[in-house]
């Protein structure tokens, strides 16, 4: 029976898998590129060398300085001379789709208040003004690492998607002095990359074919053994294929410490035990299926905007959810371009090496790759400040402060983490300990104790993933560990 099944899975999955792929990787440590190339040099076949430059793929981003507001908008308050006010009044600019602000000095706050109202592409009817999120600091690579320490990085507000638009107007009122340098961040996407057949792999032609440039096939390499060459998704697996083709996996946390649900930080209310103690790990790999995973080719990722090469954590103890932020006002036909816009915020006007979140779920379901270097390899992200090492980070469309999630989301959380923390050996209902690399709620050292799956504000203090997706995550976990094959 054993061996019926070895066949029957060997051949269903021929062409979506080949051998296992490495779960470990040097801890924090970039892997070098090749001369040239954006990834790392053991990861790409020689022929890459001979491939095209990455092409111009459509998007841009408008940069605006805010300026003093005079006395003809003194809707938010600004004092009379201007300085604890600043915008733009309404005007016509080329077309964008997400808005958001930026100023000169990362580690220094906004508190205040940002408010825009735009006008879709081609009309006359401006929107209501709406509220972007200034509470950001809390994302972003870990203090004293080399992302968290560039020289390009910017302060910045979350990112806001508006739709099509060809008008802005905008407003920030400070609670106390603004920043210096504040600037108004307008992010087209461009067009959604026209769908393009994955380039298959033979035995008398290993590697790359026609149609990838060097930037696309370096991202693409690092996922090869889970679909082909320029694939723009990575198909589902069944849990009976993924167990078999992963044999083994690391035990140590469930060892070490007993599923339990810890209590919200602020609450400190009793943790309550919904499992009992295992005594010896168990006899088999508990790993939920592989979900369906829309590839950075897939949503149109531009390659050439982010820094080269891919930088890795030891391993994979924990998944913050974090909602996005952008606001609830889109299709799952325009996730894609939701996407390519906060990509371009976080590397071009915020400064970061890529896009910053490890994967994105929309309110459809669908689950898209984020940050590049492998979806089953643990990458390093700049989601959760200070705890960004041995974690992932799970970026849910949307803003879920006052919205409920839709339940296809929180599904969609829980078959991803039933997989990726699955492939780490970590009991989705578990607990696990991670060092702070310093933030605002546990200073630099400071070893804390997390649920496997935790929101963003369990690690700092911070509203996201906004009250309601956050308390969803329950759900989340339980659903994640009966994916695994748990009780």
């Amino acid at each position: 029976m054993r061996a019926s099944l070895a066949s029957s899975i060997a051949v269903t999955c021929a062409a979506a898998i080949a051998l296992p792929v490495s779960l470990a990787a040097p801890a924090a440590a970039e892997v070098s590129p090749a001369p040239g190339l954006p990834s790392a040099a053991s990861a790409l076949p020689p022929a890459l060398s001979a491939l095209p430059p990455a092409p111009e793929l459509p998007g841009a981003t408008q940069s605006l300085p805010l300026a003093p507001l005079g006395g003809t908008d003194r809707a938010l308050g600004g004092g009379a001379d201007g300085t604890d006010a600043q915008g733009l009044t309404r005007r016509d600019v080329r077309p964008f789709s997400l808005v958001g602000v930026v100023w000169d000095d990362p580690t220094a706050a906004l508190h205040g208040a940002v408010q825009v109202r735009t006008r879709a592409t081609g009309g006359d009817v401006w929107s209501p003004w709406q509220d972007v999120e200034t509470h950001n600091e809390e994302h972003g690579a870990d203090p004293e690492t080399a992302e968290g320490a560039g020289r390009a990085l910017k302060g910045s507000t979350a990112p806001l998607w508006v739709g099509d638009s060809d008008g802005v107007e905008i407003r920030v009122r400070g609670e106390e002095p603004l920043p210096e340098g504040l600037r108004l961040e307008l992010v087209d996407p461009g067009e959604d990359p026209a769908a393009a057949a994955p380039v298959t792999r033979t035995a008398a032609a290993p590697g790359p074919q026609a149609g990838l440039n060097a930037a696309e096939a370096a991202v693409s390499a690092v996922n090869a053994q889970l679909a082909a060459y320029g694939a723009t998704w990575i198909p589902a697996l069944s849990k009976a294929a993924v167990e078999f083709t992963f044999p083994y996996l690391p035990r140590v946390q469930e060892a070490e410490f007993p599923p339990q649900v810890l209590p919200h930080p602020e609450t400190q209310e009793q943790a309550a035990v919904v499992e009992p103690a295992v005594a010896a790990a168990p006899a088999k790999p508990y790993i939920g299926p592989r979900p369906k995973i829309i590839t950075r080719k897939g949503w149109g990722a531009d390659e050439k905007i982010r820094e080269k090469g891919f930088v890795y954590t030891k391993s994979i103890k924990a998944a913050f959810v974090h909602h996005s932020a952008t606001g609830n006002n889109y299709t799952c036909k325009q996730a894609p371009s939701v996407l390519r816009s906060i990509y371009r915020y976080h590397v071009k006007s915020s400064g970061w090496r890529d896009f910053g979140y490890n994967f994105a779920v929309d309110k459809c379901g669908n689950i898209y790759e984020g940050r590049a270097g492998g979806v089953a390899k643990p990458v390093l992200g700049a989601h959760t400040l200070g705890f960004n090492t041995n974690s992932m980070g799970i970026a849910v469309l949307g803003t879920f402060s006052k919205s409920t999630p839709p339940a296809a989301a929180v599904t969609a959380v829980a078959r991803l983490t039933a997989w990726k923390l699955g492939l780490h050996g970590v009991n989705p209902k578990g607990t696990s300990y991670l060092v702070s690399g310093g933030g605002n709620r546990y200073k630099k050292g400071s070893r804390v104790r997390f649920n496997a799956i935790s929101g963003h504000r369990d690690g700092f203090a911070t509203e996201c993933p906004g009250v309601r997706l956050y308390g969803k995550l329950g759900t989340a976990r339980t659903s994640s560990a009966k994916y695994q094959g748990r009780r």
